[in-house]
């Protein structure tokens, strides 16, 4: 099996093509794609759909892309599998929630790992990202764009700046990761999504809370907390969110659909990208305006989290992992 060590935008130009297996025909006409997500249609991994859908089907070369958001196809975890064998053709996906099936992507939601949207950036184009879509190939999966959105941390007890302050606090943790790190910092840990971290503070029923930064604000959580500690200069919260699409429908693509598919996606990604960075300081905006201090980490502050990591979340990692250190390693030595 030929294995694809760069993304579809870098080198979908010398990836070999067949037929497609679910949404498309070889009938004349346009070929369609079917592309599920869980989100709403005003959220923004919808919209970096919509520019692919819209970018290829104004390139005129005969396919198109139907999105069914809100998980009206499929239930957000439910993708992975019919997608790998080509009964779904794309989804937006947070990758970590294929760690079951590929264990390495555990590492797109990891603490402390990636900085701020430009070490994200610089990731990946790394061989760290490289190795990811290697590993992605082989369970059948291609990235068609890559985004990262980032997320910090609020509380109700005042501001989280270094490990010691969340000690004793209850805290909604987004990811296992997290919730090993956390507690390694002597946090208590509430599992729940974050539609129910407003009344569970409303409540006392939690203290604090890490999510993205567009989640803080949909959800009104500056209406309940003290203090922000926002994704900035350094983030600890970073989810790596790509839009992919099943190999087997990929290969089916003619030379003209997959240039097509290719720049529709480096489209995406720019705005993707761009979207990112605006989300993070509108949610400062909106925390400021409602009264909220904010607490931007230092330098320090981010490397006292790492360490913690380390001990912690990276840890228990490279122990579940084959070749966990290896994998680790490839995406700390990205500066």
């Amino acid at each position: 099996m030929k294995i694809f060590k760069k993304t579809l935008t870098a080198s979908v130009a010398a990836i070999s093509m067949s037929v497609a297996a679910f949404g498309m025909s070889a009938s004349a006409g346009a070929e369609t794609l079917k592309l599920s997500h869980q989100w709403s249609t005003s959220d923004i991994r919808h919209k970096v759909a919509q520019i692919v859908a819209d970018e290829v089907k104004a390139a005129n070369v005969d396919l198109e892309i139907q999105i069914f958001p809100s998980g009206s196809l499929f239930k957000a975890k439910e993708q992975w599998t019919p997608m790998t064998r080509g009964q779904l053709d794309m989804i937006v996906y947070p990758l970590a929630y294929a760690g079951g099936r590929v264990p390495a992507t555990n590492l797109t939601l990891m603490p402390a790992l990636v900085k701020n949207h430009d070490h994200a950036n610089r990731i990946n184009e790394s061989p760290f990202m490289a190795k990811i879509e290697e590993l992605l190939n082989e369970d059948g999966v291609v990235t068609v764009a890559k985004g990262w959105l980032a997320g910090g941390f609020a509380s109700t007890k005042g501001c989280i700046r270094k490990p010691e302050d969340v000690k004793g606090l209850q805290i909604r943790a987004a990811g296992k990761s997290f919730e090993q790190m956390l507690e390694g910092a002597g946090a208590s840990i509430a599992a729940m999504p974050s539609s129910e971290i407003y009344p569970a503070m409303q409540t006392g029923v939690l203290d604090a809370t890490n999510t993205s930064s567009s989640s803080f604000v949909s959800y009104r959580i500056y209406e309940q907390v003290s203090c922000y500690t926002p994704a900035a200069g350094n983030a600890l919260w970073f989810m790596y969110q790509p839009v992919l699409m099943s190999k087997k429908s990929y290969d089916n693509l003619n030379d003209a659909q997959k240039e097509a598919l290719a720049a529709a996606a480096k489209k995406a990604e720019e705005y993707y990208t761009t979207e990112g960075r605006k989300q993070d300081s509108d949610s400062i905006a909106v925390f400021k305006e409602n009264g909220v201090d904010i607490a931007e980490l230092t330098d320090e502050d981010f490397a006292a989290w790492q360490a913690l990591a380390k001990e912690t979340s990276y840890k228990k990692f490279v122990e579940e992992t084959p070749n966990g250190q290896e994998l680790l390693d490839m995406a700390l030595a990205v500066e």
